[in-house]
């Protein structure tokens, strides 16, 4: 209701504000872009982890053989420098 002086008043008014839209049908919803929804970036640290986690295990008994053989200066031979430098010039090139 509106009241225009002390002499005069409108009758009742709507509900709805003058500025409300109208519905016309559903409502069509764009999934394309997120609009305030949550995102998740993982830094390059927790990158690493999750790749560090996915290695796998360590083979303490074969390291502790690799170490002895290095320690008795039997572990590099002339075959296995050949093989390692092979492998890396094939990598290379």
């Amino acid at each position: 209701m509106q009241i225009y002086g002390p002499s005069h008043v409108d009758g009742p008014q709507s509900i709805n504000r003058p500025h409300a839209p109208v519905s016309t049908g559903p409502a069509k919803v764009d999934r394309g872009t997120p609009v305030g929804g949550d995102q998740l970036e993982i830094s390059t640290a927790g990158q690493l982890v999750d790749t560090v986690h996915d290695l796998p295990e360590i083979r303490q008994d074969r390291v502790q053989e690799i170490r002895a053989a290095i320690a008795d200066g039997t572990y590099e031979t002339d075959g296995k420098l050949s093989t390692a430098l092979n492998r890396l010039l094939d990598e290379i090139g």
